[in-house]
């Protein structure tokens, strides 16, 4: 059978509850949809009953997808089955559902018998969920006990003394099950559980549970472990974690296996959070030596990575000290290492450094190592610095830093990677607006000019919004000095894409420069590549004119303008004839006429006119071998008793509408005096616009 997807819940002739009979059949699609509606399940009797039948089968429905959505509902139900008084009506679906084989439905059960366990009563807690729980912990498959490790922590904390002891003896049990996917949930729930506890039941029993777990056989369950002790190190006083955790804790910052080391290392700051500044300096500044020189790069990186967070928690009291001694020799190490996504970890985090190390410290020995990291062969290194320039900017000062940096940062904006290059270009307004407009006149406005000339499309455009950008920072009068006259003579330039580029900056540059030198220095060289001999170009005037509109005044649109764009919109070439009529749309809401007159093909079906043929009632005697564009006509065509249609067309609101008709079917509109039948000539898809529809030959004939 077929999924049946579209069906929902109270459309048609739809029944809820025939549709819930169907979880015992076997379309599985269609009782996963159902089961997102848990009200109207709630509410149909017979839809009630199948439920009691669904909880009454010794083997639940097997369609993950069904159970799984049934597993996310059933958490929601309390107050569908009668309030939390009715609670543990849910409990024996849920606990099926917690055994299944497929993880992700025992996870969604387990979340939701979480929250139901908050709506029970300590007596029905320990009535009807603390059985589950121990149902679960002692079930023969290993996949009822790994569920059972995510419900202790709930039911602990509101259960009796004698229950809490019989809660903490399975979930002993269970931390040395002999399957290995039981040792990890309990791993995994280790610090969980812990939190709920006693303060004496954590030093007498979880710890040793944490070192039996920390020294598993399994790499998977130690790592798991490692995780746990950020939990257990909060609980604990500083003698305590010296004498329980520590020990464990250093022997898994030198596991055998690199999964537990890199654990390690990426829980490093929450564990020195955890642990407190004494033993951070005595144990962690040790071991996190040891993971920044791991034979395994993988640890090497995430250590890397955490090189800031380490510094920064470090106590303010001879923090310089104890980073520039025991840390600064092994990052120095990292930047010249043979492994790029270690010197890429380090790239991102090595320049916070500076705000903690200060001026002097940067300039002496962080600067040397931010410009061989510049240099270094991969990009993913030098973006990474380039992107975290600011940081060291607050430090030691703009100055400063051009003199250091800017011949890397001058070097990488000619680099061969386009992606090295943008982001240099993404951080020049910065870099500029620091420098001042005569250092940047300087050192850097020739480069600028030269990436707008780049090869590379995306290097253009965001050259063309860094001009933009730095117009808005060095003002107008800069602009029409400095920027806009070099801009103006690349309208000559023999390579089309350059003559382009012109057009894509006087687009951005408009707004910033204002009315006066948009008209007088902009808009005569925008009109004179009306006559480009390339396409692209004209059309791109035509963008242009339209983009500009607004900004110019009515003098300019009526004179100049207007002309050129209805020269535009008789051009050979299609691309050029529509975006004329669109920029002639624009401009004429700017004129606040409509006087502009829009030229119908005499070519219906041609691919490039596709986007500018709508159809709409003519009146009889109405030529009707040409369409008209959208503009021309508003009428709601709800008035009109549109019922089905190949066209698009206007509503009221000046909103597209589109109905596609296939060929050979008729579509009737109802005019004011009589009525029409459009017949399709021919289904299209024009793959340049993005957009599909009819086109009609002399499509209007009179109805019988």
């Amino acid at each position: 059978m077929a999924p049946r997807r579209l069906l929902l819940v109270g459309e048609g002739n739809f029944s809820f509850a025939a549709a819930l009979s169907e979880t015992l059949d076997s379309n599985a699609s269609l009782t996963a949809t159902c089961i997102q509606h848990p009200e109207e399940l709630a509410r149909d009797p017979v839809a009630q009953k199948n439920l009691l039948r669904l909880r009454e089968r010794d083997t639940i429905y097997d369609e993950d997808e069904v159970l799984l959505a049934l597993a996310e509902q059933l958490g929601n139900f309390t107050g569908l089955v009668g309030g939390p008084d009715f609670a543990h009506c849910l409990l024996p679906p849920l606990e099926s559902l917690a055994t299944v084989e497929e993880t992700v439905v025992r996870d969604k059960a387990v979340e939701s018998l979480r929250q139901i366990s908050q709506e029970h009563t300590p007596v029905a807690l320990e009535a009807h969920f603390v059985p589950l729980v121990k149902r679960l912990a002692s079930g023969d498959w290993f996949t009822s006990r790994t569920s059972a490790c995510g419900l202790f922590s709930v039911c602990y904390p509101r259960a009796s003394n004698a229950v809490k002891a019989e809660i903490r003896q399975h979930f002993r049990s269970l931390c040395s099950d002999d399957t290995p996917m039981v040792r990890r949930a309990a791993a995994s729930k280790l610090g969980e559980f812990a939190k709920v506890l006693e303060l004496d039941s954590v030093k007498t029993e979880i710890v040793p549970l944490f070192t039996n777990l920390a020294s598993d056989e399994q790499d998977s369950v130690r790592l798991l472990a490692v995780e746990a002790c950020v939990s257990i190190a909060q609980l604990l006083s500083q003698d305590d974690l010296e004498a329980l955790v520590m020990p464990t804790l250093r022997q898994a910052a030198e596991d055998k296996s690199w999964r537990v080391r890199y654990m390690v290392a990426d829980k490093f700051s929450e564990l020195q959070k955890a642990v407190g500044p004494k033993i951070t300096l005595n144990d962690l500044i040790p071991a996190f030596q040891n993971l920044l020189k791991d034979c395994e790069a993988e640890v090497r990186a995430a250590a890397a990575h955490k090189v800031k967070e380490l510094c920064e928690n470090l106590p303010i009291e001879g923090r310089e000290t104890i980073i520039m001694n025991q840390i600064l020799p092994y990052i120095k190490e990292l930047v010249s290492d043979t492994n790029q996504h270690v010197k890429s970890a380090l790239a991102s985090v090595i320049m916070g450094l500076s705000t903690i190390l200060g001026k002097e410290n940067t300039i002496e020995h962080l600067l040397p190592l931010f410009l061989a990291q510049l240099k270094d062969e991969c990009p993913e290194v030098r973006l990474n610095i380039i992107s975290n320039l600011d940081c060291v900017n607050e430090v030691i000062g703009i100055r400063q830093l051009s003199q250091s940096l800017l011949p890397a940062i001058v070097e990488l904006a000619e680099d061969a990677k386009w992606r090295v290059r943008l982001a240099i270009i993404e951080y020049m307004p910065l870099l500029a607006g620091q420098l001042g407009v005569e250092f940047f006149d300087e050192k850097l406005n020739s480069l600028c000019m030269a990436w707008l000339v780049d090869h590379v499309y995306a290097i253009r455009e965001a050259a063309t919004n860094n001009l933009m950008k730095l117009v808005q920072k060095f003002g107008t009068e800069w602009a029409q000095n400095t920027i806009v006259p070099k801009v103006l003579v690349m309208a000559n330039d023999p390579n089309y894409l350059h003559r382009m580029t012109t057009l894509f900056c006087i687009n951005a540059l408009s707004e910033a420069c204002g009315q006066e030198i948009t008209t007088k220095q902009m808009l005569p060289i925008v009109l004179k590549m009306a006559g480009d001999q390339v396409a692209n170009v004209r059309f791109n005037v035509a963008k242009s004119l339209q983009k500009i509109g607004p900004i110019l005044d009515t003098n300019a649109l009526q004179g100049e303008v207007k002309p050129i764009l209805q020269k535009l919109g008789q051009d050979e070439d299609m691309d050029v004839k529509y975006f004329a009529q669109e920029a002639i749309s624009v401009v004429a809401q700017r004129l606040r006429k409509l006087d502009f007159p829009v030229k119908d093909s005499e070519e219906p079906s041609a691919p490039g006119a596709d986007k500018n043929h709508f159809l709409r009632p003519r009146v009889l005697g109405e030529d009707t071998g040409k369409v008209s564009a959208p503009e021309t006509w508003g009428q709601n065509p709800a008035r009109l008793g549109l019922r089905a249609a190949g066209a698009a067309w206007l509503n009221q609101d000046g909103q597209r509408q589109y109905l596609i008709l296939c060929p050979g079917e008729r579509a009737v509109f109802k005019g004011q005096e009589s009525m029409y039948i459009f017949k399709p000539a021919t289904l299209f898809w024009n793959s340049f616009w993005g957009w599909g529809g009819l086109t009609f030959q002399s499509s209007v004939t009179p109805a019988a």
